[in-house]
């Protein structure tokens, strides 16, 4: 069930963007009042904003426009210099992504993004979120993205009972119903803003909220419980041997992942198939592309989204002619090691001598 808010909906919108006039985020990729967005600086927030909080992304940001301060730049940048300075936003599909979006951009589209929606979602890594966001905030469409933040205020808004993430198609529908014609991209950043400094997920600032005489959940005195959500599921561990492989000079073998799939792209530390079961050293010593393979102590944990992973470290010199670069362990910066290979790099160091 749905409960609808006693005002207008039009109201809502109108109260929302008076206190975003008086209490925006100054954020540095956003535009001045009264200025139009960069569009590419818009992408590139919301790419990096995906599974990351802003508190991380603004030196990220920074960063990356020091680099390639046009779109050009970044397409003409190689992967690999992409990839390392992206290291610590992890979800690297994103930076493969980005990359080949900004390519496309530079190479097709002469250096402009296109305006709409529809457009915008021919781009790689550009889903119907981030397209929504693009072209409300840099071109003021009237489209309506959600993400997490006004995902929470529209379920508050209007007590939307359904679980997400069936609810999710029912939010959309009634943030469509929001966006007002005038400001539009205005009003997608202090909906952005009000999840994020007031509709928070837990403890909300009702008190102070703009929107408190029009909400729903704040009537029932539960806004806390919105959006409904099922019970989490408990992450699986699955359970490798990454390979610490000497050619005996100080040099160790790193090679790449492919480009599809988990850490797709990226420099490893070269390791086995990461599945859930128990350990199962001898099979994996008799495996091992080493001579006279030996098991560091202790072991290497990382967790990922959807499973925690378990690493034991195996240590020897090379078996044969293996694929990949030698690298000496004071050039190890060089490279792009996701944050879990350079938990191995560190277990090692400690331990292999």
């Amino acid at each position: 069930m749905v409960r609808q808010p006693a005002q207008q909906m039009t109201r809502p919108s109108a109260k929302l963007l008076k206190w975003y006039d008086r209490h925006r985020r100054v954020l540095p990729w956003r535009a001045a009042p009264g200025d139009r967005a960069d569009p590419y600086h818009v992408w590139l927030s919301e790419i990096m904003l995906q599974q990351t909080t802003v508190a991380t992304v603004g030196r990220y940001f920074a960063e990356f426009l020091e680099k390639w301060p046009t779109v050009n730049d970044l397409a003409a940048a190689k992967l690999d210099e992409v990839l390392h300075a992206w290291q610590g936003l992890g979800y690297y599909a994103r930076a493969r992504n980005l990359h080949k979006c900004a390519r496309v951009v530079a190479g097709e589209l002469n250096g402009a993004f296109p305006g709409t929606e529809a457009q915008l979602l021919k781009l790689p890594g550009v889903g119907p979120y981030t397209a929504g966001a693009i072209a409300a905030i840099a071109f003021n469409r009237p489209a309506s993205p959600v993400d997490g933040n006004i995902e929470r205020v529209v379920a508050r808004l209007f007590a939307v009972d359904e679980e997400l993430p069936a609810a999710k198609s029912r939010i959309r529908e009634l943030a469509r119903g929001l966006t007002p014609k005038k400001r539009p991209g205005d009003h997608v950043q202090a909906a952005m803003d009000l999840g994020a400094t007031v509709c928070t997920p837990k403890k909300p600032a009702c008190a102070i909220c703009p929107l408190s005489a029009d909400c729903a959940a704040f009537a029932a005195g539960e806004p806390e419980t919105y959006p409904r959500k099922p019970p989490k599921a408990e992450r699986p561990t699955r359970r490798g041997y990454a390979y610490w492989i000497s050619d005996g000079n100080g040099s160790i073998l790193l090679r790449r992942r492919a480009e599809e799939g988990l850490l797709g792209g990226m420099m490893e530390v070269p390791s086995s198939i990461w599945e859930e079961g128990d350990w199962q050293s001898d099979k994996a010593l008799a495996a091992a592309p080493l001579r006279a393979p030996r098991e560091l102590p202790g072991m290497v944990r990382h967790t990922f989204t959807h499973f925690h992973l378990e690493l034991r470290v195996l240590a020897g010199r090379s078996k044969g002619k293996p694929d990949g670069v030698w690298c000496p362990v004071d050039r190890f910066g060089d490279h792009a090691l996701p944050t879990v290979m350079k938990k191995v790099v560190r277990h090692a160091l400690n331990h292999a001598g």
